[in-house]
């Protein structure tokens, strides 16, 4: 599983990154987590508004910053 961060490095983002980290922590799960700050890299994922989520190249959530447990149900 891949699992990447879109953003610029802002808080928001930084925040994602700790709450992706813990619900792959806490599922257990191994998955390569990657930070994407390049903005033309976002915008390839059709991302207009930071942070936003990818699993498997599959745009889940931006946006907003969800909780870890909301996190779970897209891993």
């Amino acid at each position: 599983m891949v699992i990447k961060v879109l953003g610029s490095g802002c808080c928001n983002c930084k925040k994602l990154e700790a709450n992706v980290r813990e619900a792959v922590k806490e599922l257990g799960l191994k998955a390569t987590i990657e930070k994407v700050e390049d903005f033309k890299d976002i915008m390839a994922y059709g991302v207009m508004r930071t942070p936003a989520l990818v699993v498997d190249e599959q745009v889940k959530i931006m946006g907003r910053v969800p909780s870890v447990e909301d996190i779970k149900k897209y891993l």
